[in-house]
């Protein structure tokens, strides 16, 4: 577990998720939970050493399965966007491991089997302040890696946890995202009213605003690319030579190589089948 600052931390030993903590008075308010119920519970035990007072709240970032899987083995009440409520209303009660290969981390841990959702019992549209210190914890929507995304942001600290909206060295999760506003999002990220913050990638921990900037030009350059290929039928081997370009953007070790791969080559072909197939539809998580 890495301080940040004064009682504010994150941890990364966990698959698929860098996950954070905020010690108050009140209690803690954790950030995403680790996809496997086991290692949620672990989680929730070394959180038990931090202090603080006796209150629990779980915001989830967004609706993916490797941030909210093992959310009910927290135990406690979670904190999501409405449009991440929204999804988890639309899913069956129980998650099942099987089905299509997303290049999720999730899909790499043995023995997940049947988990329980634990859908949001609290949910925003724009905004939600936390006030269980002296200073306040600001929950705001900024979509783009999905319908529900959201930032945690703590300003007097100068703390912004993006969750998906930057990762590092590691392809994102297409299928379901608006690439217009990702873009827009990261384009906030980079303006003057965030000067001097730390940010926190829920993917990859603290960044730099180089590789704030590397995510803009990666998406800028998949969304000019995307954009030609909608305006004619899906062609899944024009999607198979941009996954195999795209690969070169990432420092990937060579074990990773071939989840990334089916990382973008879903989340291509269904952004694309998406746009091209229910361009009047809104997407979703």
């Amino acid at each position: 577990m890495q301080e940040i600052v004064k009682n504010i931390y994150i941890e990364d030993q966990f698959p698929g998720v860098t996950l954070g903590v905020i010690v108050t008075r009140r209690g803690l308010i954790q950030i995403d939970a680790p996809p496997s119920p086991e290692d949620a519970r672990s989680w929730r035990a070394a959180l038990m050493n931090l202090g603080g007072g006796m209150e629990r709240v779980l915001i989830n970032m967004d609706a993916h399965p490797d941030r909210t899987l093992g959310a009910r083995a927290m135990d406690c009440p979670v904190i999501a966007h409405e449009k991440t409520a929204a999804t988890f209303r639309a899913r069956p009660g129980t998650f099942k491991a099987q089905g299509e290969e997303t290049g999720a981390d999730w899909e790499s841990i043995p023995g997940l089997g049947s988990v329980r959702w634990a859908p949001p019992e609290i949910s925003f549209t724009d905004q939600l302040t936390l006030h269980w210190s002296d200073t306040p914890v600001l929950l705001e929507h900024h979509p783009g890696p999905s319908n529900g995304s959201i930032w945690v942001q703590l300003p007097e600290e100068k703390i912004l946890f993006i969750g998906d909206t930057v990762l590092k060295n590691q392809p994102p999760f297409l299928a379901g995202s608006n690439l217009k506003a990702w873009l827009e999002s990261l384009d906030l990220l980079l303006d003057s009213p965030f000067k001097g913050y730390t940010f926190i990638s829920s993917r990859g921990g603290t960044l730099t605003t180089s590789a704030i900037k590397s995510q803009y030009d990666l998406l800028k350059h998949v969304s000019d690319k995307l954009g030609k290929m909608t305006t004619k039928k899906p062609n899944p081997a024009a999607t198979e030579k941009l996954v195999n370009s795209l690969l070169t953007w990432f420092k990937a070790p060579a074990a990773r190589q071939k989840q990334f791969a089916q990382r973008l080559r879903y989340g291509l072909l269904h952004y694309n089948s998406r746009h091209h197939h229910v361009t009047t539809q809104p997407y979703e998580d």
